[in-house]
């Protein structure tokens, strides 16, 4: 498959920021890493040879990011009002930045796709309801979408309108509602297996359910554990599947 790695210094964060692209055509899938990890971290645990059948057959492009989890909600040396300067400006980086170069190296027709496993969903599921109008759906695997769960009780505006579980009960502006709507791709995944929260994940689908936002809820069986070889089952299928 082809592979191509590059980087830019990023005005939003202040430092180089690498991403990895595999393939050449299909649709643009955007992938957030787990945690504190790296742009690399979905290669080093074989999700690419995973999708590698979607990617060589042009079904798929995907564009893999940095997180800098480890520079805001997971800095322990961090002012938590700092944490959410420094997410916020993560965000910008996604929009103003990511976002321009996938449709560079697609089309501007081209839709997009976010995803990613445990906080990696949150932040997928986060990036989407905040611009519908660039980002075109999500595939969330594992997540809790209560940012609070990271934030060890620190609540401000920020984390609130961060926090998918707190701000979208409250989000009535049709704009955001209407955009939202639009997607056919809203797809939350979960194990029930050791270290997985189904019922976290049946909650935010309330929260969609409740606005009339249309979803699909997936929760799998006791076997699907919080880890890699069972989002390396979920998301080929749903690449498969679905699109």
């Amino acid at each position: 498959m082809k592979r191509e790695l590059t980087q830019w210094f990023s005005p939003s964060l202040q430092k180089d920021m690498p991403i990895a692209v595999y393939g050449q055509y299909g649709f643009a899938l955007l992938l957030i890493p787990t945690a504190a990890a790296d742009y690399l971290e979905y290669e080093r645990f074989q999700m690419m040879d995973a999708l590698a059948p979607y990617i060589e057959s042009g079904k798929v492009k995907v564009f893999s990011i940095n997180s800098i989890n480890n520079e805001s909600w997971l800095n322990d040396n961090m002012l938590p009002e700092h944490k959410a300067i420094r997410h916020n400006q993560f965000n910008q980086y996604v929009f103003e930045e990511v976002i321009p170069f996938i449709k560079t190296n697609t089309s501007w027709d081209t839709p997009i796709i976010a995803t990613g496993a445990s906080f990696g969903a949150l932040h997928s599921m986060n990036l989407f309801l905040k611009r519908p109008d660039l980002i075109n759906g999500v595939i969330a695997m594992s997540g809790v979408y209560d940012l609070h769960a990271y934030t060890k009780g620190y609540h401000d505006d920020q984390t609130y309108l961060n926090s998918p579980m707190s701000y979208m009960p409250g989000l009535y502006d049709p704009w955001y509602l209407d955009n939202i709507k639009k997607s056919h791709h809203i797809h939350i995944l979960s194990g029930s297996g050791s270290y997985e929260d189904p019922d976290a994940s049946r909650a935010f689908a309330g929260v969609l359910y409740n606005k009339g936002i249309t979803y699909e809820l997936d929760i799998w069986g006791n076997d699907m554990n919080h880890d890699w070889p069972t989002w390396r089952k979920m998301l080929p299928y749903y690449i498969e599947s679905r699109f």
